[in-house]
């Protein structure tokens, strides 16, 4: 597979909200990394991976509610390192909690989290991982055995260690996304983080106290019923990655299963709710 890469360079208005879903529709294509701009986003998909139609159901390229404009140009090479660390933005929740990289100012955050940004974290990354660490900061889980699904660059397991949850499984069905939870872990001399490659079908005959699942509303949907089977009594589940107008489908789904409701955060368009089983 060669390293050619088509760049799509999207003006957005308004650019806020519409960055958002324009970036999570793309996440569900080959698209792998994403850049904001100044007016809207750049997104990237290797030429192997690019069809013609790529766009063709994209539903906000479609809305009156948005104005989309783009442009495409092949890239042969790009320095992703130099393109992410040009972009990427420290994440500070409520001065207790900073995420950042190598590159930027250690702050006196009781809790401070570093990891390589080598990959691009997305308007909808910073939001519903801004609201989950919110969750996090709230909640006692000393002693927790805990699931960070869908882990990503495992920024909530890393948490979850530091305010004393153990053990953590940190799982991923992406193998950038497991090996860069391997290295950031030891990054922030973690000890009790243990990092699996692959999805749901992981967790048969496992048991957790905590759950944490920052994914998208299809994936949380299909599998909800592997979380609650795996959760213990009075255990705790946080989900994210999806958006206010998904309430009712992710609500009913947890309901029926048993769940309670307990809390719920908003950044802009997007939402994390908090149940107990």
């Amino acid at each position: 597979m060669s390293n050619i890469y088509l760049g799509y360079h999207f003006t957005i208005e308004p650019k806020e909200s519409g960055s958002e879903i324009l970036i999570a529709e793309l996440g569900e294509k080959a698209f792998e990394s994403f850049t904001e701009t100044e007016n809207g986003i750049s997104a990237f998909v290797k030429k192997d991976l690019w069809d013609e139609n790529i766009l063709d159901d994209i539903y906000i390229l479609k809305s009156e509610e948005f104005k989309i404009e783009y442009t495409v140009e092949e890239i042969d090479q790009i320095n992703w390192n130099e393109e992410w660390e040009k972009n990427f933005e420290a994440i500070d929740v409520d001065g207790k909690c900073h995420v950042r990289a190598p590159f930027h100012q250690k702050t006196d955050a009781e809790f401070d989290i570093v990891i390589e940004p080598k990959m691009s974290f997305g308007t909808g990354h910073h939001e519903t991982t801004h609201m989950m660490i919110q969750h996090l900061l709230e909640i006692d889980i000393e002693g927790l055995k805990t699931l960070d699904m869908g882990c990503g660059t495992a920024i909530l397991a890393i948490l979850a260690e530091m305010k004393g949850a153990q053990p953590i499984d940190a799982i991923d069905i992406d193998n950038w996304c497991y090996l860069n939870s391997i290295e950031n872990a030891e990054r922030n001399n973690c000890t009790h983080i243990t990092v699996y490659e692959g999805d749901a079908a992981l967790l048969k005959g496992k048991k957790y106290d905590l759950i944490i699942a920052n994914i998208n509303r299809n994936i949380l949907l299909n599998d909800m019923q592997f979380y609650v089977d795996c959760l213990n009594p009075k255990g705790i589940i946080l989900l994210s990655g999806f958006y206010e107008e998904d309430i009712p489908f992710i609500d009913s789904s947890c309901t029926e299963k048993g769940l309670t409701y307990v809390k719920k955060f908003q950044r802009n368009t997007w939402v994390s709710l908090k149940y107990v089983n």
